[in-house]
């Protein structure tokens, strides 16, 4: 299984900046997308960024600009910096990555979710 552990999350008053980091372990044979999602209250939970294992990223236009992901394969690790932090930034923000993993001699893809961390930006 994989284990995945956020952290960096806080509060931040707006214009502000915080960065999260994400760190994967256990067992797997690749890791391939790695991305950030988050979940304001009573709203869906949404893409903030994602990156491939080559390195290419995106974002929704909300964030474009102000978010920076990145990742350290070597570590297993994504990370978000956030710049210029908005009110509405605030939510829990979620580490997701994707990951290959032999299922008896058949390679198969994974999906995991971290436990989430808060990051509240006050007006």
């Amino acid at each position: 299984q994989v284990q995945l552990v956020e952290s960096g999350g806080g509060l931040v008053q707006t214009g502000g900046s915080l960065r999260l980091s994400c760190a994967a372990s256990g067992s797997f044979f690749s890791i391939n997308a790695m991305a950030w999602y988050r979940q304001a209250p009573e709203k869906q939970r949404e893409l903030v960024a994602r990156v491939t294992s080559g390195g290419s990223a995106n974002y929704p236009d909300s964030v474009k600009g102000r978010f920076t992901i990145s990742r350290d394969n070597a570590k297993n690790a994504v990370y978000l910096q956030m710049n210029s932090l908005k009110p509405e930034d605030t939510a829990v923000y979620y580490c997701y990555v994707e990951v290959s993993r032999y299922s008896g001699s058949v390679l198969r893809v994974y999906n995991h979710w971290g436990q989430g961390t808060q990051v509240t930006v006050s007006s």
